[in-house]
């Protein structure tokens, strides 16, 4: 498979698993790391917009698409969000490829209701998916590259997961989905920190782009552009970002970090970091605490608006 923009071959002898590849945002990272040389391990359940099965899953026809252009890809139909599933990606790329250089995780649905409405099920459907399946596919890989590192080779690992604006700013109706996001947004600092002895580098993205997610809760936002425009909300806008990450010696050293990207811009999240402070040296009083609250409200910033707000 080829590609003759710049970067050409990036991701060459790289084995990549990407989850929730078989649509939007995953498939066009699944094309986008075939296109710079990478085996590409294709995860997706084949299920509807709201986790629901469907008769079939797409998986196979992506990687029939990498295949006819020169690429190599194999499927995977397993759940991420089980231990058993999670394992069986990983298997798949060692047994299939030798190797496992990189995971995206990727995969996510809706059920979003405001919070007066949201049934406990409808939260913990979302954070099975969405923080589970982030949790397990990075820890079984992680464990294989740990082993790997004492084993004396020392992996160039990447891990790119996938947050969202909602887990930055908030996200009205969609209480679960922006605790989630927020969620795999603390999971990728842990997992940063802790893996990086063993060679291996963690960032997080928080894109805007046209999927089954988003096309129908965001309409006018993500509405096709006229013929010839720039189509700001395509998804392959956004994975040239996770293939870089997701490459090696081209990103060393650049771990632990969070990527907003979408159309084509790119900006580098600064989180939560200590604003204005007053220390008075014993214990307050709640009269005085909230009159040095409203004071150290007065100076800092303000904050970014609740998407829908």
């Amino acid at each position: 498979m080829t590609d003759t923009g710049d970067g050409a071959g990036l991701c060459a002898g790289r084995v990549v698993a990407v989850t929730g590849a078989g649509r939007g945002l995953g498939r066009a990272h699944a094309l986008a790391f075939a296109a710079q040389g990478a085996k590409v391990v294709v995860n997706d359940l084949g299920v509807g917009l709201d986790g629901a099965p469907a008769s079939d899953s797409p998986a196979v026809q992506v990687v029939e698409e990498i295949r006819a252009s020169g690429g190599q890809a194999l499927a995977h139909g397993g759940d991420i969000t089980t231990s058993e599933g999670a394992a069986s990606l990983v298997a798949a790329a060692v047994d299939g490829f030798g190797r496992l250089d990189t995971l995206v995780n990727n995969a996510g649905f809706l059920r979003d209701r405001m919070l007066v409405n949201l049934a406990e099920d409808d939260w913990d459907a979302v954070m099975r998916v969405h923080l589970k399946g982030h949790f397990l596919p990075l820890q079984h890989a992680a464990a294989h590259w740990r082993a790997e590192a004492k084993a004396g080779r020392t992996p160039a690992a990447r891990v790119v997961n996938t947050s969202s604006g909602a887990g930055l700013l908030g996200s009205v109706g969609q209480g679960n989905y922006s605790a989630a996001k927020a969620g795999i947004l603390g999971l990728t600092l842990v997992a940063a920190a802790e893996m990086g002895r063993y060679g291996v580098q963690v960032n997080a993205i928080a894109p805007a782009a046209r999927t089954r997610m988003t096309e129908a809760t965001f309409a006018e936002t993500m509405a096709a552009p006229s013929e010839g425009a720039f189509d700001a909300m395509a998804p392959e806008n956004v994975s040239p970002l996770v293939v870089w990450l997701g490459s090696g010696p081209a990103s060393d050293g650049v771990t632990g970090r969070v990527f907003e990207v979408e159309a084509g811009r790119i900006t580098v999240m600064e989180g939560w970091r200590a604003g204005p402070t007053i220390d008075k040296g014993e214990r307050w009083t709640p009269t005085d605490a909230g009159e040095a609250a409203r004071e150290l409200l007065g100076r800092a910033g303000a904050p970014g608006a609740v998407y829908g707000a």
